[in-house]
């Protein structure tokens, strides 16, 4: 015959306003320790590439920034995008409770050019959350006219 031991249950107790706060606050620093990588602060703007006879064009979408935010370097065939925002809001009221929060925004895309790429004319504009950079082509890269080749 089998005994099965028996295991005094220890009683919960009930939980607190503390316990719950401090239950929450390890789940945060738990996602932020992580790195919260599908959280906004990790997302990459979304980019379409489009390439015509004439030049390749990139639209990145970075909506809430503007275009002081923005720095684009060139080195080595390589464009690095990058963008950072810094805003801090303060709050008080008649209770003396102050709340400071810091909001840092930022992002950096890397894009390896192509050598039919005229590296002294590349421009960018940004408006309305949409940063466009125009890469123009070398002219030896662009499509030349069909032309009759004589037979000697």
């Amino acid at each position: 015959m089998l005994v099965k031991k028996v295991v005094p249950t220890r009683r919960k107790s009930p939980l607190t306003f503390d316990k719950v706060i401090n239950h929450v606050l390890s789940d945060l620093d738990k996602s932020f320790s992580k790195g919260l990588a599908t959280g906004v602060q990790k997302r990459q703007p979304s980019v379409n590439i489009i390439e015509t006879d004439d030049d390749f064009k990139i639209e990145l979408a970075a909506p809430g920034l503007s275009k002081k935010d923005f720095k684009i370097d060139l080195e080595n065939e390589v464009l690095t995008i990058s963008a950072e925002k810094k805003s801090e809001k303060n709050e008080e009221n008649e209770n003396s409770y102050k709340r400071r929060e810091f909001d840092y925004n930022n992002f950096k895309r890397s894009f390896t050019l192509s050598k039919v790429i005229d590296n002294q004319s590349i421009s960018a504009k940004y408006a309305n959350g949409v940063l466009n950079i125009t890469l123009a082509k070398k002219e030896e890269a662009k499509p030349q006219p069909a032309r009759t080749i004589a037979i000697l």
